[in-house]
């Protein structure tokens, strides 16, 4: 009796092994952008590996990766946030834009990503001279000046030909490690509050980590409308062919650390700019040094 209770549980075990690895291939062969997207490649590359049939038939490819553009997946586009689908792209644009107003958002991460012209055949948009804008939109005619509120700012491994922060309000301001090849950092004692951004049952969060974009902006492009976000976390960004910009801001804490900036022009013409209209209650700006620095 055991002998017999033995070679059915061992028959029992094979087939449970066999239905596990059958039930992942049928997985991979239905999704193979999802596993490339999360064995870590970029939305590009993922899309170049299916449509050159080294993974998968090209009705797999259409069923999966045209069944809708998102700011999950890495697609270029307009997003009204927290929206994860695009409310207006176009197959010659590829600008990542996220548009903020009065839905507060709980956090968004982008992270990973390639900017400007820092890749083969990306040019910047037609009229652009910045890669990355981070802020509120001036008053013009026509249009009450905007502010983006945010709680926690994080600008983290940026590698930037120029930066610069200008019209900034930060209660603590934290400006450490960076290097850049010409600087000047000059904000201003003041008065900005503490701040984060509540909401009750607002919005979800926007993730997004791997792609090339020509250029990424983040605003309230609504007049008189702040946009508002508690935690915006902008990770290891490798830009070039314009200004990398954080303007019209008001946040509780901004970290700016571990940036490189340089267009290896010499120490005289500053590349990283904080400027006088930056305006901080606590600031911490420890070990940033000048450095020679080209662009990638």
């Amino acid at each position: 009796m055991r002998g017999k209770r033995d070679w059915v549980l061992d028959k029992v075990a094979y087939a449970q092994a066999e239905s596990a690895k059958w039930r992942l291939a049928f997985t991979l062969a239905k999704s193979p952008y999802s596993f490339l997207r999360a064995m870590g490649l970029n939305p590009q590359m993922a899309i170049g590996l299916l449509f050159a049939g080294s993974v998968a038939g090209g009705g797999y490819v259409a069923a999966e990766v045209l069944e809708g553009r998102s700011f999950s997946r890495g697609d270029a586009g307009v997003y009204s946030a927290p929206g994860d689908v695009p409310v207006l792209y176009s197959d010659s644009d590829n600008t990542l834009r996220v548009d903020l107003g009065a839905t507060s958002v709980g956090e968004i991460v982008i992270e990973n990503v390639t900017i400007g012209t820092a890749f083969s055949g990306s040019t910047l948009p037609s009229g652009q001279t910045n890669t990355v804008v981070i802020g509120g939109t001036a008053a013009s005619s026509g249009f009450t000046a905007t502010w983006l509120e945010v709680g926690h700012l994080i600008i983290d491994r940026w590698r930037c030909d120029t930066f610069e922060m200008s019209d900034v309000e930060s209660h603590v301001l934290n400006i450490r490690y960076n290097a850049s090849d010409g600087q000047s950092i000059a904000p201003v004692a003041g008065t900005p509050r503490a701040r984060a951004i509540g909401g009750g049952n607002r919005a979800d969060s926007m993730t997004t980590s791997g792609g090339t974009y020509d250029m990424i902006r983040i605003g309230a492009p609504t007049s008189n409308v702040n946009g508002k976000v508690d935690v915006m976390r902008l990770s290891n960004l490798l830009t070039k062919g314009g200004k990398c910009l954080l303007s019209r801001i008001k946040a509780g804490t901004i970290d700016v650390e571990y940036l490189e900036v340089g267009l290896g022009n010499g120490f005289a013409s500053k590349e990283f700019v904080v400027a006088t209209s930056t305006i901080y209650k606590t600031a911490n700006i420890i070990d940033n040094v000048e450095v020679s620095i080209s662009p990638p």
